[in-house]
């Protein structure tokens, strides 16, 4: 059986092209909603649910089934364990052939290769930082503006002539913020 997914992101956008390409293509039945592929897609959870040994997913462009590299990867990984065929008619992938396989694969390798000279990269600038006496991280302690904030608060609240809500709301903290610069003093 030929399974179809179409996907949009937003609600404005239109499926119509992507799903007469995949009627043309002959699929059976096809899987199609508007989302962004960084939220839940419901229709594509329906059809890896669907979809069984000997069928075969087409997508219009790859970009519609995975939300990264590494995600089309795993999902078609995972459809040629299961002897699921993947076609993306955009992109001339199409795993039902050996030579499909074989782009497909060049480009899961080309992907872990990116990936292993970014992780190298990175390994190689902390060294390097660290070599120079640099840390990385979030630098220890207050801001200069925090600072300053805390030493309002100290005064204010010595005077005595507000009370902790109104030196939030004055400085812009939150009354648990004024609480913990004021610690020191209160114990």
């Amino acid at each position: 059986m030929l399974l179809g997914y179409a996907r949009v992101s937003t609600q404005d956008q239109n499926l119509s092209l992507q799903l007469d390409d995949l009627k043309k293509a002959g699929c059976d039945r096809i899987f199609q909603e508007k989302a962004s592929s960084a939220k839940e897609r419901p229709q594509l959870l329906k059809l890896l649910e669907t979809i069984r040994e000997g069928d075969t997913v087409i997508v219009w462009k790859l970009d519609r089934l995975g939300r990264s590299l590494k995600e089309l990867i795993n999902l078609i990984n995972d459809f040629q364990e299961k002897g699921i065929g993947f076609r993306s008619l955009n992109d001339a992938i199409d795993t039902t052939t050996a030579q499909g396989r074989l782009v497909f694969n060049i480009f899961a390798s080309l992907a872990e290769f990116e990936r292993d000279l970014i992780r190298e990269r990175t390994k190689a600038g902390l060294s390097a930082a660290r070599a120079r006496g640099r840390l990385g991280g979030k630098p220890k302690g207050l801001s200069k503006e925090a600072q300053s904030k805390v030493e309002a608060a100290r005064t204010l609240y010595e005077k005595k002539e507000k009370t902790v809500e109104e030196i939030g709301k004055l400085l812009g903290l939150s009354r648990a913020t004024v609480y913990r610069y004021l610690q020191s003093i209160i114990e």
